[in-house]
């Protein structure tokens, strides 16, 4: 009998602690912990892209160029704030939109840009001289997209106030001119923790 009670309680034991998933539908993404996440890079990046777009100064630029696109290289977005923030996700989103916007065209950079140029030197010696891509033929960028993320909080006892300071610029390559700078500061969250009572 006792044996069987041990069974039955770590059988239900077993049932309390199952992970369950609930899926959610696009665009209603759930805010947890109060901290940076998804609908918040969605919001920053449409405001700051939509911001850059709309610049007298880059449109002035894309009518500069005439028939070609200028074309854009990613930098760093540095995370400066008191929490994780996967900047990656930051730049690529607006990498795609700027660039599916069709006014701006992109170079690879960074990791994809190394990888490429090792492919590219691996052939001179391992591909046929018809099929090897030839060496110099890199399109240059107009202009470089960097930022950062920086983060307030203000907190009282098991209340806080997070809110978040994403910043973006356009620089000029040649000139070092900046093209266009944008702000968005429009996610701040109020998070209250329940009181830790033992």
């Amino acid at each position: 009998m006792k044996k069987l009670l041990i069974l039955l309680t770590g059988v239900l034991l077993l049932c309390a602690c199952k992970t369950t998933v609930d899926r959610v539908a696009p665009g209603t993404e759930p805010d947890l912990s109060g901290f940076w996440n998804a609908r918040d890079v969605r919001i920053v990046c449409e405001s700051l892209i939509n911001d850059c777009l709309s610049s007298p100064r880059v449109e002035q630029a894309i009518r500069a160029a005439g028939n070609r696109k200028p074309t854009v290289i990613v930098g760093r977005f540095r995370n400066e704030s008191s929490e994780h923030i996967d900047t990656a996700i930051i730049s690529s989103i607006m990498e795609n939109v700027i660039f599916n916007s069709g006014k701006l065209d992109f170079v690879a950079g960074g990791d994809t840009r190394s990888d490429i140029r090792t492919e590219r030197q691996e052939q001179q010696s391992h591909a046929s001289e018809e099929t090897a891509a030839r060496l110099g033929r890199e399109i240059g960028a107009d202009f470089m997209l960097t930022g950062s993320v920086r983060t307030i909080v203000d907190r009282e006892g098991n209340r806080s106030v997070r809110t978040y300071f994403v910043s973006a610029e356009l620089t000029s390559i040649e000139t070092n001119a900046r093209m266009w700078m944008g702000q968005n500061n429009e996610i701040t969250k109020v998070v209250v923790r329940p009181n830790n009572r033992l």
